[in-house]
């Protein structure tokens, strides 16, 4: 029998399969690593992008936990506010019944009449804030005082010369950095009169001695405005000795305009000096929802002019109102006197 012949297998053969199978190894790691990178990178970026949502989520907490501290801190300094307000308010509460506005201009009759209209103004275009200056009248007493500063908002306080009632209030206004002088003028009809008014029949002397003696009682005094005074300053006579008295001592008067028959327009006019006088009495009625609208009206002229006066009384409903209109008043930029004149 024949022996079969086999062919032996050349080593080019043999190193070519190698060859092959060596590339086939060298792509399969290459697919490895690829899907590993390709894995790793992935989950890094997306850890990345876990992280920095984390991080924003964090910050948006953080500004939350600031936003809801800020609000609970102002909550909490209104309520301490208010209930040092109430507190003030109903101290020696028997004895703390202030007259109303009214009394600034009464007709001696029962029924209330309104105030005088404010004067006419030109209407401003202007960027600038608008200012409004609130002077409260008639503070007198130290619990005065404190519910004033309760507000923990610029305002203006008048006080009257002191009397036998109110004995202290120069003492109070000396304690102030800044404060003005209700000075008592005669009125058509007194509800109360106060001690030490001027009267249209006072003499030039008369009126300067009794300014002087003001301002020994006020030192510091640089602006006046008028307690009543409807007859006194309807009266064009009385006006120019006052007002020339006035000038002599430094002293600016702001018109309370307690009569539309005022004087004080002409006479300034005469002077060449300007004439200064309220927009709006904010608390003619005694309750607080006319009292938010008069303080409504307000803003609003000030918007329309440029600034506004407002004037009010130091009781109960006018804090009251005043206080619960903080976001109203937000919306000018409320001022002394001094600043806005």
């Amino acid at each position: 029998m024949a022996k079969r012949k086999y062919k032996k297998r050349t080593p080019l053969k043999r190193s070519s399969f190698l060859f092959i199978l060596s590339w086939v190894a060298v792509a399969l790691i290459a697919v490895i690593l690829l899907v590993g990178m390709g894995y790793y990178y992935g989950y890094e970026e997306g850890r990345t992008l876990q992280q920095q949502k984390t991080r924003h989520e964090i910050q948006s907490l953080q500004e939350r936990i600031k936003i809801l501290q800020a609000n609970a801190k102002k909550h909490q300094s209104e309520w301490v506010l208010q209930q040092k307000l109430r507190t003030v308010l109903k101290e020696n509460g028997s004895i703390y019944k202030p007259k109303t506005a009214a009394h600034e201009y009464a007709d001696g009759k029962k029924h209330v009449v309104e105030p005088p209209k404010a004067p006419k103004r030109d209407v401003v275009h202007s960027s600038a804030r608008p200012k409004l200056a609130i002077i409260i009248d008639d503070v007198s007493f130290s619990r005065d005082v404190r519910a004033i500063k309760a507000l923990k908002i610029p305002i203006t306080m008048s006080f009257l010369p002191p009397s036998e009632r109110h004995p202290n209030s120069a003492k109070l206004a000396r304690k102030e950095p800044f404060y003005m002088v209700h000075l008592p003028l005669e009125a058509m009809h007194f509800n109360s009169e106060e001690r030490y008014t001027l009267r249209v029949s006072d003499t030039q002397k008369e009126i300067a001695s009794r300014i002087e003696n003001i301002k020994k009682l006020f030192p510091r005094v640089a602006y006046m405005n008028n307690h009543t005074g409807s007859k006194f300053t309807a009266d064009e006579g009385a006006v120019n000795r006052l007002i020339f008295t006035l000038r002599k001592n430094n002293i600016r008067f702001i018109d309370s305009r307690t009569t539309a028959e005022t004087k004080i327009p002409k006479v300034m006019q005469s002077y060449g000096s300007p004439y200064i006088a309220r927009d709006v009495f904010l608390d003619h009625e005694s309750n607080v929802s006319y009292i938010k609208k008069q303080i409504a009206l307000a803003v609003k002229k000030a918007k329309q002019h440029g600034s506004a006066i407002a004037i009010g009384h130091p009781r109960r409903e006018t804090l009251q109102a005043l206080r619960e209109s903080k976001e109203l008043l937000d919306q000018v930029q409320l001022v002394r006197i001094d600043t806005l004149i």
